[in-house]
């Protein structure tokens, strides 16, 4: 395990007042990855802050919102026919999970018949950057995948 620089020093934190968990990495100078996290066990806690977050970012429509807002600017039903798949439902509150965490920028514009749009912000445009990295490493090994489900299946078929 790395040290841990003296500014990101563990400080109690916690919406119920109990000082029992570690203070949430900042993205500063000195701040520690997840992968970090992971080590210390922040994220391992259900009470962490950042399981929250990880669930809207690596949710089904969360990984797709992201990879499909990641070239540009869409329209709402641009989005979904992109999108393959996803419900009206979903794909409003995909977006509005992704907006609340600042990761998309909504714009509205006052007009009839109203006009909005959905892009990345800065944040969600590392996020997004992150995530088709590893759908690029899945795209890459998937047929290792489907064949390691292959090979599971047979294992179980002949137990």
């Amino acid at each position: 395990m790395t040290d841990v620089q003296e500014n990101t020093a563990v400080q109690p934190f916690a919406a119920d007042g109990k000082n029992d968990m570690p203070s949430p990495p900042q993205a500063e100078e000195g701040a520690y990855p997840l992968s970090e996290a992971f080590e210390r066990g922040h994220v391992f806690s259900d009470r962490c802050p950042s399981r929250q977050v990880l669930n809207h970012i690596t949710s089904r429509w969360g990984v797709l919102v992201l990879l499909g807002l990641v070239d540009g600017t869409y329209r709402f039903a641009e989005l979904r026919r992109k999108i393959n798949g996803v419900s009206e439902k979903m794909l409003s509150q995909t977006l509005q999970t992704l907006e609340a965490d600042g990761f998309v920028l909504r714009m509205s514009y006052p007009v009839v018949p109203p006009h909005v749009e959905y892009s990345l912000t800065p944040l969600g445009r590392e996020a997004a950057e992150k995530v088709r990295d590893l759908a690029d490493w899945l795209e890459v090994n998937l047929g290792r995948v489907l064949e390691a489900q292959q090979q599971m299946q047979g294992a179980r078929s002949q137990r």
